[in-house]
């Protein structure tokens, strides 16, 4: 494949919709959390949907289950699909075809709902015992949770100019 390039296509704006979230693998699960907090009290929606693609997968099912026992009565639907994406390159050398690659990458779809959705899909699952949620005020969730201002990972304790254990001479003294 040295000898080919990839085709960088113009990205296909999708309108996302409000109560969307898209989970990313380099996003944070606690921002997750506080839009859906902002979602279902400030802005009062019914449902969020959560979505993410390939290695986001596990961090959309984590960000949904937190959800799930911040906020009673929460309805759920998972999908799981999977999607093709093609990849095409051109050649770098005359002579030579362009190539297309397809590949196959799996996407969820996960929507909460504080009314009740279709029981009878498939991927349906009722709300948590409320004994294992504990709701959380808003002001809560936007509070820093006591970390950070701590001296972090070991800073080192610097160079000094003492004669302990420096590089240099060797072992003893003699010459």
């Amino acid at each position: 494949m040295n000898k080919y390039r990839k085709v960088i296509k113009p990205r296909e704006t999708v309108v996302k919709d409000e109560e969307e979230i898209r989970v990313t693998a380099a996003g944070s699960v606690s921002a997750y959390i506080s839009r859906a907090a902002k979602l279902f009290n400030e802005m009062d929606k019914p449902f969020l949907t959560i979505t993410a693609t390939g290695n986001a997968l596990t961090k959309a099912v984590t960000t949904a289950e937190v959800i799930k026992r911040r906020f009673k009565g929460l309805h759920q639907i998972t999908s799981l699909v999977n999607q093709d994406i093609e990849d095409e390159y051109e050649p770098l050398e005359e002579g030579l075809d362009n190539v297309t690659e397809t590949r196959s990458m799996a996407c969820i779809e996960i929507k909460l709902s504080k009314d009740e959705l279709d029981k009878s899909d498939k991927g349906y699952q009722e709300p948590i015992d409320e004994a294992l949620v504990t709701e959380v005020d808003p002001e809560e969730l936007a509070a820093p949770r006591g970390r950070g201002k701590g001296r972090g990972k070991g800073k080192g304790k610097g160079k000094g100019k003492g004669e302990a254990k420096g590089k240099g001479k060797g072992k003893g003294t003699s010459k």
